[in-house]
């Protein structure tokens, strides 16, 4: 019997498991100044791209495309339209191969630079959390 997969415990204080779509679990990030979502493959001992098998390479990019329409719709829900999507798999605090899908826009103060590495989340508070969490399951369930 196979191990249930387990994220890195890094994940855990800023971010929830939302969902877990064919390849990945989706967690959102506890930050409301980005709709922003963090795709990890469940495969273990993951770190670079190149580890994944071709299928899998593919089904991430699929993922991907899924998150953006996704985290759009987060931003249209909190009336802040997406402007544009950051993609990125950095690992370089956290080495499990993970994607973040963060959604921008030109007035949201971090703008035009990274999110990355910038502090001073301002976390959605609890129920939000758990409003958006359900929001983007039953968005993934219609």
């Amino acid at each position: 019997m196979t191990p249930p997969f387990k994220a890195d415990p890094a994940f855990d204080p800023g971010s929830i498991v939302v969902d877990d779509w064919p390849l990945c679990q989706v967690r959102l990030q506890d930050d409301a100044r980005f709709p922003w979502l963090i795709l990890i493959p469940r495969r273990d001992g993951l770190h670079e791209l190149e580890d994944l098998a071709a299928p899998d390479r593919a089904a991430l990019m699929d993922e991907i495309v899924r998150a953006g329409e996704v985290v759009r719709m987060l931003g249209e829900a909190a009336q802040r339209p997406v402007q544009k999507l950051n993609v990125a798999a950095l690992g370089n605090v956290t080495a499990q191969l993970h994607v973040h899908v963060v959604g921008r826009r030109h007035d949201d103060g971090l703008w035009p630079y990274p999110v990355w590495g910038r502090p001073r989340a301002a976390p959605w508070g609890a129920a939000a959390l758990q409003a958006m969490a359900s929001r983007i399951r039953l968005s993934q369930a219609e």
